[in-house]
């Protein structure tokens, strides 16, 4: 690693992750990039002169040894995450809460709190939260997905005042539909099903997120842009969308 300013992106192996790593490369930060799918962080980190190291922010002991050897962090990008299954409350999957819980809640936990001393030393961190629009709102189906995200937002948002005085800044990126794995994921890999999600709408896609990313990354120290929200022109709410035959 370099003495360069430094960003740590985890879920980076793909999609929004991905491109924010890129983006913050342009920038000139150095970029490490965390994930499970390490072959995939390789070719990433080749490609704009990162660092890759293996993540699964659902477990502890790897959580530690991600960020151990990480020495200095001006930017902490919290994009892991993700969804699974679409079932109403009377037939939830617990395994799946489970799932989401940990990944977006737990996970944005362990990797904030491990960094966060970090951050502050830096004398300007900067904290970039994804979380979604599902964590403004509810839809029919969605409950294991919504409260998961509802409560990363809250995390992030409750940290927005504790670190009040301290030089950290706090933005929440709050994505509507962005065609990426997400649905895939979501859906086991039916990607017929996966596919149908973006149907007839023109979706966002993940240089779109990194580009907000990589505009907050670039405010000077005394702009926090707490929160934005970004959604497709089809798109006016969670489940609500003008879809065109």
């Amino acid at each position: 690693m370099t003495t360069n300013r430094t960003a740590v992106v985890t879920g980076a192996s793909s999609g929004i992750g991905a491109a924010t790593a890129r983006t913050l490369a342009a920038q000139g930060f150095h970029v490490v990039v965390g994930a499970r799918r390490v072959d995939r962080l390789e070719e990433l980190a080749a490609e704009i002169g990162g660092t890759a190291l293996q993540l699964d922010v659902t477990d502890e002991d790897s959580v530690a040894a991600f960020t151990a050897v990480i020495p200095r962090v001006d930017v902490l990008v919290n994009n892991a995450g993700g969804a699974k299954g679409l079932a109403p409350v009377a037939e939830a999957d617990l395994d799946d809460w489970r799932w989401m819980w940990e990944t977006n809640v737990m996970g944005t936990l362990r990797i904030t709190k491990a960094l966060l001393p970090k951050l502050i030393e830096s004398g300007d961190g900067l904290i970039v939260t994804i979380t979604s629009v599902a964590a403004l709102g509810s839809y029919d189906n969605g409950a294991g997905y919504t409260s998961a995200k509802h409560a990363q937002a809250l995390l992030h948002r409750t940290l927005r005042g504790e670190l009040l005085g301290q030089p950290v800044r706090l933005t929440e990126i709050a994505p509507g539909a962005v065609e990426t794995e997400f649905s895939l994921v979501r859906f086991e890999g039916d990607a017929e099903r996966a596919a149908a999600v973006y149907k007839g709408i023109d979706p966002l896609v993940a240089s779109d997120i990194a580009e907000i990313v990589g505009f907050v990354a670039s405010r000077p120290p005394h702009v926090n842009l707490d929160q934005i929200v970004v959604k497709p022109r089809d798109q006016a709410e969670s489940g609500r969308f003008n879809r065109r035959t």
